[in-house]
């Protein structure tokens, strides 16, 4: 059996994708990897030892910038991606038994495996963007929306519309290129009725929030068994543990002055700070010795010696964390992430801080509330119940699909 599996966004995109296709080589299917181009995309499928097709322009070139992508951005980025994936998927597709697409809306992915008569799943790692009765289009779940059904229908119907105008005509133009009739709700398209949801139940419960048939299989975890550098690992036992702090890919979204907050706040709590730079470039703001600056590690053997872990809000990186039993603050920045925050929160395994930019003081005293010894205990109780095992389900299920 062979699979294609395709995202185009970030590391919590792309990652979960490795993590399924190891395992579905444990199961003696090949699986490969169509994704964009990014060095560090590029390094972790060669570690998992996935092919990877580079698929569209790379994610760093559109999202570490000062600024978020805008709307014309977005118009523009919409038609090279639906492009890309006619053409890129509809060669590294063939000979495939099925196709499995996440990421930013993979309008092309299900038109592809629809012209190779092969069998499509869309997969998600929240459920922000499927249409419910519950909730507004764009407000976190679990919050109360003040309108009512029938304002919520005229919502997510606006919402449909937007994906339309963003998607619809590319993706008609290439299908009538290969002879497939127009679609008319790209939403519901690419969605389908019954999409797969990587996500931890206990991190991320489906029930209630959509009215799609969810197929929840618990996330998608890559194996990882690299050892930390040699001076991170000093850095470790040469005092207690520090508090980690990153925001992954989060660029274009992170204060300016997040690392000098983020070190003061931690010295205020009189804790060591481990700064991972990721994609903003958080750096050491003076040479004292209790802080270190680390490059792309291996965050499943980091985060079990840390004493707090701040981030963003990934799906991941929630994940990890919560697998670790690290508490957590979480300081979401965008789309799923205050939902992320919100649950850390509800859970008991960290605190989620308002707004999405910190003070030393605000975030100080949401470390206290992450430091207290409770918070550890409920954190180390949660990270028993999380799933370890996702990757294999989903693989079990596309073998299944494709009637192997």
């Amino acid at each position: 059996m062979r699979v294609l599996l395709t995202a185009w966004g970030s590391r919590g995109d792309v990652e979960p994708l490795a993590g399924l296709a190891v395992a579905l080589r444990e199961i003696g299917a090949e699986a490969l990897v169509a994704a964009p181009p990014d060095e560090d995309f590029v390094t972790l499928l060669a570690r998992a030892g996935v092919p990877l097709v580079p698929l569209g322009p790379t994610v760093r070139s559109v999202v570490a910038r000062p600024k978020p992508p805008d709307a014309r951005a977005a118009f523009r980025l919409a038609p090279e991606l639906v492009a890309a994936r006619f053409e890129v998927l509809g060669a590294a597709a063939r000979g495939c038994d099925a196709l499995l697409a996440t990421g930013l809306m993979p309008a092309g992915a299900r038109d592809v495996a629809e012209k190779l008569g092969i069998p499509y799943v869309l997969a998600c790692f929240h459920t922000m963007g499927l249409p419910s009765r519950h909730f507004r289009p764009g407000r976190r779940p679990g919050t109360p929306s003040p309108a009512d059904e029938t304002d919520l229908r005229v919502l997510w119907k606006q919402d449909a519309q937007r994906v339309n105008d963003l998607y619809g005509p590319a993706l008609n133009s290439h299908r009538a290129a290969i002879g497939l009739p127009p679609v008319a709700d790209v939403r519901d398209h690419v969605f389908t009725g019954r999409p797969w949801l990587a996500a931890d139940p206990v991190l991320w419960p489906s029930k209630g929030m959509t009215e799609l048939d969810v197929v929840q299989t618990g996330a998608w975890l890559l194996p990882d068994d690299r050892p930390l550098p040699g001076e991170l690992a000093s850095f470790l036992d040469a005092g207690a543990p520090p508090v980690y702090v990153g925001f992954g890919s989060m660029a274009a979204y992170v204060a300016a002055d997040m690392a000098r907050v983020a070190v003061e706040a931690t010295r205020a709590r009189g804790r060591r700070v481990l700064l991972a730079r990721g994609w903003a470039g958080l750096s050491a703001i003076d040479d004292a010795e209790d802080c270190f600056v680390a490059g792309e590690v291996n965050q499943q053997a980091l985060f079990p010696r840390v004493a707090a872990v701040v981030h963003h809000g990934g799906a991941g990186t929630t994940t990890t964390a919560a697998r670790a039993g690290a508490p957590q603050v979480v300081v979401p920045q965008v789309a799923d992430q205050p939902y992320w925050a919100a649950r850390v929160a509800e859970l008991g395994i960290g605190v989620a801080h308002e707004g999405a930019t910190p003070t030393v003081d605000s975030l100080s005293a949401a470390l206290a509330a992450a430091l207290a010894p409770e918070t550890r205990t409920r954190a180390r109780t949660v990270a028993g119940t999380i799933r370890p095992d996702g990757a294999a389900v989903a693989a079990k299920l596309l073998l299944d699909l494709a009637g192997r």
